[in-house]
């Protein structure tokens, strides 16, 4: 079994020390080892319990008198703190926990919002202003946060103290849940504002603009400061996250995009000029003679936007030879006819290697 160590060793405080003295002491100490800023830190974990547990005892003038004379034999080498004695250094410990963590009851701190947007592809290429309606918790203007009716004399519910959460001891810690007295608003029913229902705040829609910049990419978020939440200690943000809808024509990578524009055999073998579809509207494109199916030409510039950098990327067309489901009479003749004139006079450089390759394997 461990030996327990001196309870003033342990506070690193001398036998003589101030209850201010040792307040301050434990206060730091206590900070340094809390386990919310040693997650996963086991050692620190302990040290905590040590910390409180020397606190416990020192703090309370009846058991720092027995300590001093008797040491931890004066309790029975058995766990000196009792429930009460965790409430009430909770108690102490609550304001600076929240000045140093920032932990507050949860119903005061503003809580941010998320939006999802859907934009059709054009709209995330061009960019823009795009109106959104949503709803968001606002002070009520009634009691204006404070949960009571205006001009109330001591509103707070008698079983938290106007907390909205009660205390309760979990092993070695002290958790909470909402107070069932009050319903968690910390006002007495009573006593309540009628505009909001003692919660301190109303739902109210709300009109915002969002600015879509040029090339915003699926995914990505625009975060409006302030549009959350609201509370009487402030307001949280709107997140609101960009879900792009695919183009029926258009894929995109990164500030490029791509497409396929199918082309007859006549065109692709003896040239053509054909029109493409761009984002900036149609644009006249040369096929050289002789192009190959799945043969790719790039368009400068005709892009996206580079999202959160300069300039805009180009346009991807991959050409695609189409063969005819159904021919005519004459059209079959025509097309016997040129088979036979491609297979003598006409160089197929694809056919041609294929061939060679095949005649290798099965020589």
């Amino acid at each position: 079994m461990a030996v327990k160590r001196d309870y003033y060793v342990v506070l690193g405080v001398e036998r003589s020390v101030t209850d201010g003295e040792l307040k301050a002491a434990y206060r730091k100490l206590a900070v340094k080892y809390h386990p919310d800023t040693n997650q996963g830190n086991d050692g620190a974990e302990e040290q905590f319990k040590e910390l409180t547990e020397a606190y416990a005892v020192l703090s309370d003038e009846n058991k720092r008198r027995r300590y001093d004379q008797l040491g931890h034999s004066a309790f029975g080498g058995g766990e000196p703190m009792s429930g009460a004695d965790l409430s009430g250094i909770a108690d102490m410990l609550e304001g600076f926990f929240e000045d140093v963590f920032g932990k507050k009851n949860s119903s005061q701190l503003p809580k941010d919002l998320r939006y999802s947007l859907e934009l059709r592809f054009e709209e995330a290429a061009n960019g823009g202003d795009k109106q959104i309606e949503y709803e968001r918790q606002e002070v009520c203007d009634r009691c204006r946060g404070s949960k009571a009716e205006p001009n109330t004399v001591a509103p707070e519910c008698a079983a938290c103290r106007g907390r909205g959460e009660v205390r309760y001891q979990r092993g070695f810690f002290v958790a909470s849940r909402p107070c069932s007295t009050c319903e968690g608003t910390g006002v007495r029913a009573e006593l309540r504002c009628k505009s909001c229902s003692g919660r301190g705040a109303r739902g109210k829609q709300q009109t915002l603009t969002i600015k879509i910049p040029a090339g915003v990419e699926d995914g990505s978020v625009r975060t409006v400061r302030g549009a959350g939440e609201q509370t009487q200690t402030g307001a949280g943000d709107l997140h609101v996250q960009i879900k792009v809808l695919p183009h029926p024509f258009f894929t995109r990578d990164g500030a490029d995009i791509h497409c396929e524009v199918p082309v007859s055999f006549p065109q692709a073998a003896l040239g053509a000029q054909i029109e493409v579809p761009t984002l900036d509207g149609k644009v006249t494109m040369r096929v050289p003679p002789g192009t190959q199916s799945g043969k790719s030409f790039r368009l400068r510039g005709k892009g996206l936007a580079a999202f959160g950098g300069y300039g805009k990327g180009d346009q991807f067309v991959t050409l695609l030879i189409e063969v005819p489901q159904a021919v005519t009479e004459k059209q079959r003749a025509l097309l016997e006819a040129l088979a036979a004139e491609m297979n003598t006079a006409i160089q197929l450089p694809r056919t041609h290697g294929f061939l060679d390759k095949l005649k290798q394997l099965f020589e």
